[in-house]
């Protein structure tokens, strides 16, 4: 290829890099758009906890059920069987024959760290910036959602989370608390099982 037909060539490349630029781009709101197409879902977790004074950390799994927009389960399995459900602005605490309801509001830092699950799980940016200052990094492929407290009251309990995930399936969960302790969730999504049609 002579000299003036590859710099033709060059420019056209750039021109078509110019004119695509969004394409390329990926942050909140594309991270938002992506999570927002998966309304329901199923998964196992597995939780490690590090707490300060204690040699080992302790270990949690289970099962999450998430349905758009605001119903949230967490069962664990092991070491004990309890359950927490969250369903508009009643929660619901069961470990044993023992069950507690409340209502999420009556709890703001606890309402603060539902608002951020439910948030990020539902892709709806604006309850999550409520809440939290965002960043992301990464691609559709595979990203990383920071949030960071806004309010004073809560950065005194809670330091950061961050989220892991891959196109619109969260992966890991990060929680690092004020003093020191932390947990990290690791998660694994069920395949969908497609609703039954009736005949």
């Amino acid at each position: 290829m002579r000299a003036p037909d590859r710099r033709r060539a060059c420019a056209a490349v750039l021109a078509l890099v110019a004119c695509t630029p969004a394409l390329a781009a990926f942050g909140f709101d594309e991270l938002m758009a992506t999570l927002a197409q998966r309304r329901s879902g199923e998964a196992r977790f597995a939780e490690e906890r590090i707490v300060a004074g204690l040699d080992q950390p302790l270990r949690y799994t289970g099962n999450l059920s998430f349905v758009a927009p605001d119903r949230l389960e967490r069962v664990t399995l092991t070491p004990r069987r309890e359950s927490f459900v969250v369903e508009g602005n009643q929660v619901t605490l069961q470990r044993g024959e023992r069950v507690r309801r409340l209502p999420l509001d009556s709890v703001p830092e606890l309402a603060a760290m539902v608002a951020a699950l439910r948030g990020t799980l539902s892709g709806d940016g604006s309850v999550l910036l409520h809440y939290f200052k965002a960043g992301v990094e990464g691609s559709a492929q595979r990203w990383t959602l920071t949030l960071v407290p806004l309010d004073f009251q809560l950065l005194g309990v809670v330091r950061l989370l961050r989220i892991d995930g891959m196109r619109s399936d969260v992966r890991v969960v990060e929680l690092q608390l004020a003093d020191g302790d932390r947990s990290v969730t690791t998660i694994e999504p069920l395949p969908h099982k497609p609703r039954a049609v009736a005949p």
